[in-house]
């Protein structure tokens, strides 16, 4: 369908120079003259049809256009934000962050995926973290040239570091394969202080994730088998149902650390 559009886009002033030309001929063949004037007339209106309708067609392309550097903008703005920020820059300010959009996306089942229209071309690599505007999405687990998969947050095979907001206690945040709005935060000690409602968001634990990315909030709590730890219910921020334009962060220094391992 766009490369109709395309097309007509392309070749407007020859396709309007055909239409004139026919119509041309089309009035010398009449010799009456108030069909002809008839015939001017509508074939004016045509002319003034077809221009306002490639207008249309023009202005949606730059509307689409004027969104991607809007989008663009927004990111740069965020980044600029996160770097300089004093309370948040030593956490961002080793991460650089690409956008891209989701193409494929599945969250009914155990172990889901989502697929972005952005790839190894575009600088995309393995275990890059993906975010929205309202909080984690998944990890980066394959690319090709031009696209990448995503191990969404709602997958049973994922593990993430993730803490309080209001403190440093942290505990292993997982999907138990259930409903796809809430996800579960285990290991975190008793003694934290915590209630209904509260934000998760990302620990300081990860090579991928920057601390402090939002998750979710409390939904309700209790103690493990152990006794000694808490299980928390989170209801995700994100409506995993419905992602489209996400953040791919590369945290820059990530061979570095791994290589002190080594």
């Amino acid at each position: 369908m766009q490369q109709i559009i395309y097309f007509f886009l392309r070749n407007k002033n020859f396709l309007l120079f055909l239409s004139l030309f026919l119509l041309s001929i089309f009035i010398n063949f009449r010799s009456n003259s108030y069909t002809s004037s008839k015939i001017i007339n509508s074939s004016s209106a045509i002319v003034g049809y077809l221009y306002d309708n490639l207008t249309n067609i023009k202005n949606y392309f730059n509307l689409i256009e004027e969104n991607k550097k809007l989008i663009e903008e927004n990111k740069f703005l965020r980044l600029r934000i996160i770097n300089t920020s004093p309370d948040t820059i030593s956490n961002f300010i080793n991460y650089n962050i690409t956008t891209g959009n989701v193409i494929k996306n599945s969250y009914n089942l155990t172990k889901n995926y989502i697929t972005l229209d952005i790839g190894r071309n575009q600088g995309v690599e393995i275990d890059f973290a993906v975010i929205s505007s309202n909080g984690v999405i998944g990890i980066v687990d394959r690319i090709s040239s031009n696209y990448s998969r995503v191990i969404s947050i709602l997958n049973t095979n994922i593990n993430l570091n993730a803490k309080l907001k209001t403190s440093n206690h942290f505990g292993t945040l997982s999907w138990n394969g259930k409903n796809p709005s809430y996800v579960q935060l285990k290991d975190l000690p008793k003694q934290a202080f915590l209630k209904i409602g509260d934000t998760i968001t990302t620990g300081g634990n990860s090579l991928i994730f920057p601390k402090g990315i939002l998750i979710g909030s409390i939904k309700s709590y209790k103690l493990d088998n152990s006794q000694n730890y808490l299980e928390l219910e989170v209801e995700l921020f994100n409506d995993m149902s419905n992602i489209n334009h996400v953040y791919i962060i590369e945290n820059q220094k990530i061979n570095e650390i791994r290589s002190l391992d080594e």
